[in-house]
Protein backbone atom coordinates (compact mmCIF):
# COMPACT_ATOMS: atom_id res chain seq x y z
CA UNK A 1 0.00 0.00 0.00
CA UNK A 2 1.37 3.14 -1.09
CA UNK A 3 1.30 6.48 1.55
CA UNK A 4 -1.47 7.88 -0.40
CA UNK A 5 -4.07 5.10 0.34
CA UNK A 6 -3.31 4.61 3.78
CA UNK A 7 -3.92 8.40 4.75
CA UNK A 8 -7.23 7.89 2.89
CA UNK A 9 -7.94 4.73 4.85
CA UNK A 10 -7.43 6.94 8.20
CA UNK A 11 -9.42 9.73 7.18
CA UNK A 12 -12.18 7.18 6.11
CA UNK A 13 -11.96 5.26 9.52
CA UNK A 14 -12.00 9.23 11.27
CA UNK A 15 -15.44 9.33 9.29
CA UNK A 16 -16.88 6.44 10.39
CA UNK A 17 -15.39 7.31 13.82
CA UNK A 18 -17.59 10.46 13.37
CA UNK A 19 -20.55 9.14 12.09
CA UNK A 20 -20.66 6.96 15.33
CA UNK A 21 -20.21 9.81 17.67
CA UNK A 22 -22.76 11.99 16.04
CA UNK A 23 -25.26 9.19 16.18
CA UNK A 24 -24.39 8.36 19.85
CA UNK A 25 -25.14 11.90 20.46
CA UNK A 26 -28.42 12.32 19.91
CA UNK A 27 -30.48 14.05 22.57
CA UNK A 28 -27.03 16.05 23.65
CA UNK A 29 -26.70 19.60 21.83
CA UNK A 30 -23.26 20.28 22.31
CA UNK A 31 -22.18 16.72 21.64
CA UNK A 32 -23.87 16.72 18.66
CA UNK A 33 -22.19 20.07 17.81
CA UNK A 34 -18.92 19.05 18.15
CA UNK A 35 -19.51 15.71 16.58
CA UNK A 36 -20.90 17.44 13.84
CA UNK A 37 -17.66 19.90 13.31
CA UNK A 38 -15.42 17.05 13.40
CA UNK A 39 -17.09 15.18 10.48
CA UNK A 40 -16.93 18.25 8.49
CA UNK A 41 -13.63 18.94 9.46
CA UNK A 42 -12.86 15.53 8.26
CA UNK A 43 -14.61 15.95 4.92
CA UNK A 44 -12.44 18.88 4.62
CA UNK A 45 -9.27 17.07 4.86
CA UNK A 46 -10.26 14.51 2.23
CA UNK A 47 -10.51 17.36 -0.32
CA UNK A 48 -6.80 17.50 -1.65
CA UNK A 49 -7.23 13.64 -2.13
CA UNK A 50 -9.85 13.98 -4.81
CA UNK A 51 -8.82 17.09 -6.52
CA UNK A 52 -6.77 16.83 -9.57
CA UNK A 53 -3.22 17.98 -9.22
CA UNK A 54 -1.97 20.83 -11.31
CA UNK A 55 0.44 19.04 -13.13
CA UNK A 56 -1.79 16.50 -14.73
Amino acid sequence: MNNKKINIVGWVLFIISAVGFLISSIGNFWAMFGSLFFLIACLVFLIPFFRKDDKD
